[in-house]
């Protein structure tokens, strides 16, 4: 599966299925947050938290893959992520795109 930020691809046609999306929401853990907390006091960048964001990015990412597999796409153009807090020390990433069909 081709999954790409930008609007075209080059030198393929394709007909547009429609929009895609994974999501996922992951809780900061309780080991990882007084890590965190302490790392924030000296400063520098908080690794338990970068891995965490990584991790459900790409949860997020093959959540959308699967979505447009499920409805015969060939790619995902005009990728996006996007992240919310949904309560205190959780949050959702999501990854959308249009999903499309080469002709």
């Amino acid at each position: 599966m081709l999954v790409v930020t930008t609007n075209k691809i080059p030198g393929q046609e394709y007909e547009v299925i429609g929009l895609v999306m994974g999501s996922v929401v992951r809780a900061k853990h309780i080991g990882r947050d007084i890590a965190a907390g302490l790392k924030s006091l000296a400063g520098g960048e908080i690794k338990g938290y970068t891995e965490l964001l990584n991790e459900a990015r790409t949860i997020a990412s093959e959540r959308m893959v699967a979505a447009a597999k499920a409805q015969g796409a060939d790619a995902v153009v005009c990728v996006r992520f996007d992240a919310c807090s949904v309560m205190t020390n959780a949050s959702e990433i999501m990854a959308y795109g249009t999903a499309v069909k080469f002709v």
